[in-house]
């Protein structure tokens, strides 16, 4: 690509090696990009496609058995590569600042966020105790962290997710950098969160001009922050663009697969969703021709025995594709563009009757403060504060809110995995509070869980037919071989084979290890399957598989869904109906349809508008919330949301409004929709 007068940094060619003792593995085969000054480059791909350890590399921050082995890295046209340990020291932080996905495990538990502020500007500059505790406060002004002047004097763990992501940021300014390198800073954060985040990193690189490089597999983060795109694929850039004339039209069949394969707000519900078949390759098996091929609708043989190289487009772009060839133009062999729309599914016979399978009433659980030797109770955090919900047969309903809102714990209560302070489950007819010990047996047979994390669910030290067997003895449902036969048609049904039963969760993908954790869900033929963030540990490809299985299993058996999650856009794809959740509270339930098109009360319409649009051709008009979320522990009196709501009224402050309906199937806990209940 053309190199402009202001380019900042420059990768060409750059490789990366990891020494092990089945060989060297090219991690990062010939990446090359630029940044220019104030410009921000997104580098996008699926996990295990090189973008981390291409960040990693460029400041020499790999582990010990990782190396840049070739290529240059020209920052200010200085070699980076061929620097000294001592050299690169200069350079990190001072001029090239780094941003890491989780904040709690890169800040250090046993300093405070000052002293972690302070010990960066340190080690480049020469300053006072007291203009080095000042700056500190700057900083923390500057990124807005609110009472700057207390908050320095905080640990990690005393700050909420985003505020910790604040503080990081402040490292990462401590020096004025010219270049911040971003991994993944939002990924583990709220839409709202997310939303303030990417606002802060836009105002201060307006005011200070450094540049971003920002490692995402979120499209919509990229379409709102991105100038340009790097996409990378098995270690390899496979396409490089403006991000409008990427998203506009995509050149290569990779890249376009990644877009089609995300649920968007407008996504149809009754269509499935296009997905990416296999995996990324592993580095130990890089297939020959194109590395994308086993997974390319329009691979030919050329594909599959020649390695395209990287064609140059018009605008400043790049396609390692075949497709791209000028000399092949008009004589290509497979179709040109993927298919649209993916294929439609049958009306839910299941959701006729609208009888509930589950009703939540006045839910509670308040978890103990306890303090001194004889652990006296000081308080209560009130995770769950009189949720009220229903699930009808056949139906998914999404619980969305803010992380600390009480939506797992809700998921929990409802399992009986931990026990109700007040309050009453039914299912099915029969309240949980009621029934004898093998009447509960039988009603957690028929309720199931499905975790975020896969891996750490799975026993590693058990077979895949020794995990999903397991609820098929505890139940007495089937033992010996029809065990094994019962374990056979569970992987079938969720797209894995019977063949893998013997294999362990470590020899699995995320999507597949996922795919065992719902496999082991349906063991029992429950009625209702619990999926708490079942997909947002998962690349948007994979997830795409997740979805469509989940909704192929709603229509072939009938399953009700509790779907808890911050993704929107995932939770608007999936659910008949949508709860909101505020500060253990429900605010506002509807069908997903007018949740999303008229959303009433004020904090569901912050988190809609909150929600990244993979669309650089559209300015989202954002509801940016003040403050942070309150201490469950010492809620507001009134409605828990007046302390951010930007229409909040005086008597918000001291009365608490009630779910009411509004319209039929539309409740919303508001003062501002009293009137309109009344009328």
């Amino acid at each position: 690509m053309v190199q402009k007068a202001n380019t900042l940094l420059r990768v060409e060619e750059m490789k990366t090696v990891f020494k092990t003792r089945e060989g060297n593995l090219e991690a990062v085969d010939g990446i090359s990009f630029s940044i220019a000054k104030g410009e921000t480059v997104a580098i996008v791909g699926e996990s295990g496609s090189g973008k981390s350890v291409s960040a990693l590399s460029i400041l020499r921050l790999l582990d010990s058995n990782g190396e840049v082995t070739s290529g240059k890295i020209l920052f200010n046209d200085l070699n980076l590569k061929d620097l000294s340990n001592d050299e690169i020291r200069k350079i990190r932080g001072n001029e090239i600042a780094m941003i890491f996905q989780d904040p709690m495990t890169c800040l250090d538990p046993v300093y405070t966020i000052g002293d972690q502020i302070i010990e960066t500007i340190k080690i480049h500059e020469n300053l006072s105790k007291k203009e080095l505790r000042e700056r500190a406060v700057e900083l923390l002004k500057l990124v807005g962290l609110p009472d700057p002047e207390s908050r320095i004097n905080v640990y990690p763990h005393q700050l909420s997710g985003g505020q910790r992501q604040r503080v990081m940021i402040a490292i990462a300014l401590a020096c004025r950098p010219n270049l911040i390198i971003a991994d993944e800073p939002t990924t583990a954060l709220d839409v709202t969160v997310q939303a303030q985040i990417l606002q802060l990193l836009k105002d201060l690189q307006s005011q200070f001009g450094t540049a971003i490089i920002l490692v995402t597999h979120d499209l919509g983060v990229v379409a709102e922050m991105a100038d340009k795109v790097v996409v990378v694929y098995a270690g390899q850039v496979v396409e490089q663009s403006h991000v409008k004339d990427l998203f506009n039209k995509p050149q290569h069949p990779y890249t376009e697969a990644l877009m089609k394969s995300i649920p968007k707000i407008d996504t149809e519900k009754d269509r499935k969703l296009l997905t990416i078949k296999g995996n990324v390759p592993s580095l130990k098996e890089i297939p020959a021709g194109c590395r994308f091929h086993p997974r390319c609708s329009f691979a030919t043989d050329k594909c599959r025995s020649e390695e395209p190289p990287l064609f140059e487009l018009a605008n400043e772009r790049v396609s390692k594709c075949w497709i791209a060839d000028p000399d092949l133009q008009g004589n290509w062999e497979a179709p040109l563009s993927i298919d649209e729309n993916g294929s439609e599914y049958d009306i839910n016979p299941h959701l006729v009757s609208k009888n509930n399978l589950l009703e939540v009433t006045d839910l509670k659980k308040y978890f103990p403060i306890t303090k001194g030797i004889l652990s006296r109770t000081i308080g209560h955090v009130k995770a769950v504060d009189g949720v009220t919900l229903n699930i009808h047969k056949g139906e998914v309903l999404g619980l969305v809110g803010e992380s600390g809102c009480g939506k797992s714990t809700v998921g929990r209560l409802i399992t009986g995995l931990i026990d109700s302070t007040n309050g009453e489950v039914s299912f099915d007819g029969k309240k949980l509070s009621k029934v004898n010990r093998k009447e509960k047996k039988i009603i957690r047979k028929r309720v199931q869980f499905v975790f975020q994390d896969p891996y750490s669910s799975l026993d590693p030290r058990m077979t895949i037919l020794d995990i999903i067997g397991e609820p098929l003895e505890v139940h007495n449902i089937a033992k010996g071989s029809s065990k094994r036969g019962r374990v056979g048609e569970l992987l079938e049904t969720v797209g894995l084979s019977k063949k893998d039963m013997h294999k362990f969760p470590h020899q699995f993908s995320g999507g597949q290890r996922q795919r065992i954790g719902i496999a082991r869900a349906l063991a029992t033929e429950p009625d209702l399957l619990i999926c708490d963030e079942a997909v947002s540990a998962l690349d948007v490809s994979v997830q795409a598989q997740i979805l469509n299985l989940l909704k192929d299993l709603q229509l072939k058996l009938g399953l009700s869904y509790l779907f808890i999650s911050h993704d929107l856009n995932v939770v608007k794809y999936i659910s008949d109906r949508i709860a909101v959740m505020y500060l253990g509270e429900i605010v506002e339930v509807t069908d997903a349809e007018t949740l999303f098109t008229n959303p009433l009360h004020p904090y569901a319409k912050a988190l809609i508008s909150a929600v990244p649009i993979p669309n650089p051709n559209i300015e989202p008009d954002r509801i940016i919330l003040s403050g942070e979320v309150p201490s469950p522990s010492n809620p507001p009196s009134g409605c828990k949301f007046h302390t951010r709501c930007p229409l909040a009224m005086d008597h918000c402050k001291k009365e608490k409004p009630e779910l009411i309906d509004i319209a039929e199937g539309h409740a919303v806990s508001c003062h501002l929709y009293k009137e309109e209940a009344r009328l």
